[in-house]
């Protein structure tokens, strides 16, 4: 999706079919930190619960159980992490979902993070991109990003995203 690099709340994510077929959100953000502090900012639930929007509890390990809750939108439920390769990859399931966070270190100050979420159906797609953008700037602003802490609307989110080309028309929790 093309962005106007002068607007900081412009959508930032694509949709894509993976190599197996499911569809998926993607998103990726730059950070003035080593990869290290980035893996803290995804993994640690202290610092989950400054951007990530439920509550965590979580065993990182393969096969770990991780607990979400706080959500008032959203029922507690629970997640099977299914990979952890500290500090590049953590992917776990979300509900029908697959959260993805691959970190990439640029050099040793700069990591690259990519959130791909992997859809149970298409039809999310505008709906989580447009919550994940509201979540990374939340993150954004947490890792002190230059230019971090413009109000995301999940609202301009969504109609920008629908306006995309994103599938779209899944209910909305706590809207809908």
């Amino acid at each position: 999706m093309p962005t106007d690099p002068t607007d900081p709340t412009a959508p930032t994510g694509t949709y894509l079919t993976l190599d197996d077929g499911r569809p998926a959100v993607r998103l990726a953000r730059a950070y003035g930190h080593p990869a290290d502090r980035v893996w803290q900012l995804v993994t640690d639930p202290g610092e989950l619960a400054h951007w990530f929007p439920s509550r965590v509890d979580i065993e990182l390990r393969r096969g770990g159980t991780i607990r979400f809750s706080g959500d008032p939108n959203m029922p507690e439920s629970t997640g099977r992490v299914l990979a952890v390769d500290a500090p590049r990859h953590l992917s776990f399931a979300w509900g029908g979902d697959e959260l993805r966070f691959d970190l990439e270190a640029v050099d040793d100050a700069h990591t690259r993070l990519t959130l791909t979420d992997v859809l149970e159906a298409a039809d999310t797609a505008a709906r989580n991109a447009a919550g994940w953008e509201v979540c990374l700037a939340a993150l954004d602003v947490r890792a002190g990003n230059e230019g971090a802490g413009a109000a995301v609307r999940w609202e301009t989110c969504y109609r920008a995203y629908v306006e995309a080309g994103f599938p779209s028309g899944a209910p909305v929790p706590g809207r809908d």
